[in-house]
């Protein structure tokens, strides 16, 4: 199940490792697409990749601090370090090479 991250937690939780956090908010159409995509991914996940949301209404200090204006929005951090930023809706097997290349 993908792990809900909050302002508090997401540095912690995002620091080591392969890491993709879903920006999104429970009025965003897109949004609402790109979750089942999301948990399909963690849910066939080998384990080298850690997947979590961030509700951006609840968490507005995150976004804003990586930029974020539009969601959905999927940051892929790697060690700690901002690797890619998808912004809009993408199909798994868009993320899927997305994240290949920082495996």
């Amino acid at each position: 199940m993908v792990k809900e991250l909050t302002d508090n937690t997401f540095e912690d939780q995002t620091e080591s490792g392969l890491t993709l956090v879903d920006f999104w908010a429970t009025w965003c159409g897109p949004c609402r697409m790109q979750s089942p995509v999301i948990d399909q991914l963690d849910e066939e996940s080998t384990g080298d990749v850690s997947y979590y949301k961030m509700d951006v209404d609840a968490n507005p200090e995150t976004p804003s601090k990586f930029g974020i204006m539009s969601i959905p929005t999927l940051l892929v951090k790697k060690d700690g370090e901002v690797v890619e930023k998808l912004i809009g809706y993408h199909s798994k097997e868009q993320i899927e090479s997305t994240l290949a290349k920082h495996k």
